[in-house]
């Protein structure tokens, strides 16, 4: 486990449900960061691995990791390898930074799940947990099995727990015999020893031999200690479940089976009092009972989310064999799926229009939103024709804002098989539309394609004219991104006649923009300027603030390439206000981006090295490294305008820094050109041919001529400047062979 230790790199803790995996693999990180083995931090991620609405997916394994890295949502890569590169990338940036961090992912199934996780620094370490023996050729590990505790350890385990919990307890001195009979009745399996000495704690009159003889006389105890493997369900977990179960009230027991009809890995209480058809006030009641009991959990204590292991889950699920829990179900989807669509609501609107009290506004529905994702998108799979078409459609807008994609392509998948299964065409278009949009954000353009003309084709069938306009709208993105530019026109041509035939003004607006960039792309651009114009009066009709500030940006970088700079400096400045006033620090300093270039053509280089600062600032604050190497090389690029070369150098050396971290091999050659441009400036004219030889590697390596060719010629000025007249003479050759290859002098 120490850091840049001899052995791999990832340690598994291995056992079977019960043995004590995640408590030892939780002691031994403790201990590590004690120590100060690992002064970056540690990351936690469980993986349900074994839990019976799936296993967490490495897209979102890989998601949550990156949050917890500091990765803002909207900032998160769209697939799941970016999302890879990146989480790497951080981990590096973390070890220079602060020092090596623990990695540890609980309850994994498979090493597919454990893979994308390892990290590459030899100085970070991944501990996992896991049922099964996770190794192979790609995931060179070091497995920790775990056996049964020896009779003495069990024992002390029970006596331990009893007299931390009443430290007079004389029971333990006084039945020893008894003692070890409940050890060796529970096969030693911690988990079975915990929820006994549990039980023996919560009734500190029972006498040990009256649990011995319990355990002794049970059943179910010979079926309780026999383990079968593989199936997920542990017998000797079952008999100890057994008796806490039989001690329950009705009401109480009556609680826990229904808990175990709910898809996710938690639940809040007023999903409970859903299920159970009480007040939210008794349910907690009931729910604070069986925590007492250990067979469910408030985690953390307050939340008013209750959790259950996956065995505990398992074993209540079995109890529902012999029930009729049906219309408890029912209430609980009815529940999640009214819920949403009040979130959602509140997603959608635009300012002054009504929204459904349920929330007080759109940051606590987006907190409930982020709270029962789990739940909601298990209930979305669950094969209740319903349920998966309301929830997918609830959760569409806030799965795309929350960059939650492997989220929605998988409800998206389950709405549209369910509504073919029941043969209703209008969701069917709906879910293909969603699905669409998630396929979209993924950059699997072809497929998205599909999606969305099968959705206007079921549209156009059944006469829905706004979900048609709306959906070619979307169609005409992806038409763009696949540089499919005259389509793309005519598709948003269509979705605004269709808009405007129904008066639907903010559909109309977001096709006019989309049209616009369009145009853009194809140099058409008095037409370009026609429809960002008349997006942003639509957009300022509906005081739709965001779009407005979207609007003006658009037009903004229309006017620059237009060279119409003033304009695009009041247009870009507007928008800059209006992100600022939204609180939308992405997109300010994307704007502030936009307006320093503006600034820098207009040769205002004091305020363009100013909005370059602080966009480097507020993209370094969000943790998006990419745009920040890009907003340190526009602001090297005006300092050295000014003759501020030494602060250029650092900018341009910070930006070459960033492109190596994320693997951009053509923006490090891009970054070493610009430094190297900045040395010879400063008259440090070795450094600058190192600069210009390695980016000249680099685009040579690329197949990149025209930008090799610009390295080698600023590589013969620096050699000039050095008075290495020597070595001009083979560069002349190297250059005309490689102008011949680039396509002539």
């Amino acid at each position: 486990m120490a850091p840049g230790g001899q052995g791999p790199g990832t340690v598994v803790v291995t056992g079977l449900a019960g043995i004590g995996k995640t408590a030892l693999a939780l002691h031994t990180a403790h201990q590590a960061i004690t120590n100060g083995l690992f002064a970056g931090g540690t990351l936690f991620l469980g993986l349900r691995g074994y839990a019976p609405a799936g296993a967490v997916s490495a897209g979102q394994a890989l998601e949550a990791l990156l949050r917890a890295l500091g990765i803002r949502d909207h900032d998160l890569p769209p697939t799941v390898e970016e999302q890879a590169s990146l989480y790497q990338s951080e981990l590096a940036r973390r070890a220079e930074e602060h020092g090596p961090v623990l990695v540890f992912a609980d309850d994994a199934s498979t090493t597919g799940q454990l893979l994308p996780l390892v990290p590459s620094h030899p100085g970070h370490r991944l501990l996992a947990t896991s049922r099964d023996a996770l190794t192979g050729p790609n995931l060179p590990t070091r497995l920790i099995p775990l056996d049964q505790l020896a009779p003495r350890q069990a024992a002390s385990l029970i006596t331990n727990t009893l007299t931390r919990t009443r430290p007079s307890d004389p029971r333990p001195g006084k039945e020893p015999r008894a003692l070890e009979q409940v050890a060796e009745h529970c096969g030693h399996l911690p988990l079975a020893l915990t929820i006994a000495a549990a039980q023996l704690a919560d009734d500190p009159g029972l006498p040990i031999a009256t649990l011995a003889d319990d355990l002794a006389n049970t059943r179910n105890r010979l079926e309780a200690l026999h383990y079968q493997d593989g199936d997920g369900r542990s017998p000797a977990v079952r008999a100890a479940f057994d008796l806490s179960y039989r001690r329950l009230e009705d009401r109480h027991a009556l609680l826990f089976r229904l808990l175990a009809l709910n898809p996710g890995p938690d639940l809040a209480t007023e999903a409970a009092a859903a299920l159970s058809g009480q007040a939210a006030r008794q349910t907690r009641e009931s729910l604070a009972a069986l925590a007492r009991t250990s067979l469910i959990s408030e985690a953390p204590i307050g939340s008013g989310r209750w959790r259950m292991h996956d065995l505990i889950n398992l074993y209540a699920a079995d109890l529902n064999h012999h029930h009729d829990n049906d219309r408890a179900l029912q209430r609980l989807l009815e529940h999640y799926c009214t819920v949403t669509e009040a979130a959602d609501a509140h997603l959608r609107a635009l300012p002054g229009q009504p929204v459904p009290e349920r929330f007080s506004d759109r940051t606590a529905a987006l907190t409930w939103l982020d709270a029962e994702r789990p739940n909601l998108t298990a209930a979305a799979g669950m094969g209740h024709s319903r349920t998966t078409g309301s929830l997918a459609a609830g959760l569409a807008v806030y799965l795309d804002r929350r960059r939650y994609f492997q989220d929605a392509i998988a409800t998206g998948h389950h709405a549209v098989t369910m509504a073919r299964q029941v043969g209703a065409r209008h969701n069917e278009g709906t879910a293909l539309g969603n699905l669409g949009g998630a396929l979209y954000r993924v950059r699997r353009f072809d497929d998205a394609i599909d999606a969305f003309t099968r959705a206007v084709d079921i549209f156009r069938e059944l006469g829905d004219r706004h979900r048609e306009g709306g959906v070619l709208n979307n169609l005409g993105l992806t038409l763009r991104e696949v540089r499919r530019f005259e389509d793309a026109i005519g598709t948003f041509t269509r979705a605004i006649d269709i808009s405007r035939e129904l008066g639907d003004r903010l559909g109309e607006g977001t096709a006019l923009g989309n049209l616009g960039l369009t145009l853009r792309k194809v140099r058409r651009f008095e037409e370009a300027i026609d429809a960002f114009t008349q997006d942003l009066a639509i957009c300022r009709e509906l005081s739709d603030r965001d779009g407005e500030g979207k609007a003006l940006n658009n037009l903004g970088l229309l006017l620059r390439m237009m060279r119409q700079f003033e304009d695009a400096i009041d247009l870009h400045t507007r928008a800059l206000d209006i992100f600022r006033e939204l609180g939308d620090r992405h997109r300010e300093s994307q704007a502030l981006g936009n307006l320093g270039l503006d600034l820098l053509e207009v040769r205002r280089f004091e305020e363009a090295i100013d909005a370059f600062t602080r966009a480097v600032d507020i993209f370094r604050e969000l943790g998006d490294r990419y745009r920040e190497g890009g907003a340190l090389s526009n602001l090297g690029a005006t300092l050295g305008e000014v003759r501020r070369f030494e602060e250029a150098i650092d900018a341009f050396t910070q930006d070459l820094a960033i492109c190596r971290e994320l693997g951009d091999r053509h923006d490090e050659g891009t970054a070493l050109s610009n430094l190297g441009t900045a040395l010879r400036e400063s008259r440090r004219f070795e450094e600058a041919i190192d600069a210009h030889t390695r980016a000249a590697s680099i685009f040579g390596e690329l197949d990149d001529h025209h930008r090799e060719v610009t390295a080698l010629e600023d590589l013969a000025l620096d050699l000039l400047r050095a008075r290495r007249f020597r070595v001009l003479r083979p560069w002349r050759k190297l250059t005309r062979r490689t102008r011949s290859s680039a396509g002539g002098e």
